[in-house]
C-alpha cells in the first residue's frame, strides 16, 4: 500500500492535491472536473471515500503481492 502512495505522488508528496495522476484518478471516480480540485476539496474527497479507498489500498497491496 505504502509503495502505490509513494509512487501515486512522485513529485507532489508534499502537497498531492496538485499531482496530475490523483486528479486524473479523484475525476474519474467522483466526477470533479480536475482542474477544480483545491487542498479542501481534495481533503474532503479524501475523508468522505475514505472506506472505499482504504479497500482500493488493500486491493492494490494484495495484487502487487
Amino acid at each position: 500500500m505504502l509503495k502505490f502512495l509513494w509512487i501515486a505522488t512522485r513529485g507532489y508528496r508534499f502537497r498531492p492535491w496538485e499531482s496530475p495522476y490523483l486528479r486524473w484518478r479523484i475525476e474519474t471516480y467522483s466526477g470533479i472536473p480536475a482542474d477544480s480540485i483545491t487542498r479542501e476539496s481534495f481533503f474532503h474527497f479524501i475523508w468522505a471515500e475514505r472506506h472505499s479507498l482504504w479497500q482500493y489500498l488493500r486491493w492494490v497491496a494484495r495484487m502487487s503481492g
